[in-house]
């Protein structure tokens, strides 16, 4: 067979996988939905967390504060993942050696800063996830030098509203190819009931540098696959296991 042929053959397996979990999950056998790309990208500026006598929720909440203050009615995070209760999240903390601060949330300007209103200035992308998300992809973009914070909003505020929007690529922060490709992958924590070698054990997020084969695990964890199991290993090792 030729290369595309089996190419077409094994996307056609692998899409019966996926509407076999659609089933199972619709039955109700297995929860293949309870991990998600549920995580908020901003909760900062939102009317979540307004709680401001005006109704002012850009400036009550502003991206400046989000780093100190702790949110009430959800979370927020870069390239994240939660269960669809938002109990337990995870995502990226990335640092480039001179930011004043980590990067751990997409940043934006507010209504009011933006010459066409609110609007992220970042550069991610969202490349893969299976309609169950037992497996996601996502990439973002860090530049090398100083995030321009500042001059992304000076310079938005000062255009008029016939005037393009200043962007982090007009920055010229990207020249010559300055920055990491963070690549955040994750996968189900069902993909334990797999096959052996068919698929990773457990729920891994995974950063890779750009241009480099080595891999991190930022936050391992395994959910057990069921309450009798999960019991018994509380039985055994007395202390508390996050399932």
């Amino acid at each position: 067979m030729t290369t595309r042929t089996v190419r077409k053959v094994a996307e056609g397996k692998a899409a019966n996988v996926e509407r076999q979990r659609l089933a199972e999950d619709s039955q109700r056998e297995y929860n293949w939905k309870r991990w998600g790309p549920y995580l908020s990208e901003p909760q900062w500026g939102t009317v979540r967390e307004d709680y401001s006598a005006n109704g002012d929720c850009w400036n009550y909440f502003p991206h400046d504060q989000a780093r100190s203050r702790a949110f009430r009615w959800g979370e927020d995070g870069l390239l994240g993942i939660t269960d669809r209760e938002c109990r337990l999240c995870f995502a990226l903390a990335l640092w480039n050696g001179r930011d004043p601060i980590l990067k751990e949330r997409l940043f934006g300007l507010t209504n009011n800063e933006g010459n066409h209103g609110e609007d992220v200035k970042e550069c991610y992308f969202y490349l893969d996830s299976t309609p169950t998300h037992s497996y996601m992809r996502a990439l973002y973009k860090y530049p090398q030098s100083e995030f321009p914070y500042q001059q992304l909003i000076e310079e938005n505020k000062r255009r008029g509203k016939n005037e393009p929007e200043f962007e982090l690529t007009d920055t010229g922060i990207f020249d010559e190819q300055r920055y990491f490709d963070r690549i955040a992958r994750a996968l189900s924590p069902l993909l334990r009931r797999q096959p052996p070698g068919r698929m990773p054990k457990g729920f891994r997020a995974i950063a890779e540098p750009r241009g480099s084969r080595r891999r991190t695990e930022l936050a391992p964890c395994q959910p057990l696959s069921s309450r009798r199991e999960r019991a018994m290993r509380m039985a055994r090792s007395r202390r508390t296991i996050c399932a």
